[in-house]
């Protein structure tokens, strides 16, 4: 484990980077034209992003990045 001390300005550019690139991920698993195995290593990026981003965020700007699970019915 790191810890790492931020100041205010610090900890809104880090909140601005993460939404960023969140939104950027979120536009690339949306894009019909990548196969499988590269939305699968966009989403194992983008649940580590998400947690770093959690630390941060309140609970409401949180929801707006959650992914939706799909789930298999049979």
């Amino acid at each position: 484990m790191l810890g790492i001390l931020f100041n205010e300005k610090e900890c809104k550019e880090l909140d601005y980077v993460l939404r960023k690139e969140l939104d950027e991920m979120l536009l690339d698993l949306g894009d019909s034209r990548l196969d499988g195995e590269i939305k699968q290593a966009i989403t194992r990026r983008y649940r580590i992003v998400f947690r770093m981003f959690a630390r941060i965020a309140t609970p409401r700007e949180l929801s707006r990045y959650a992914l939706r699970v799909k789930h298999n019915q049979q």
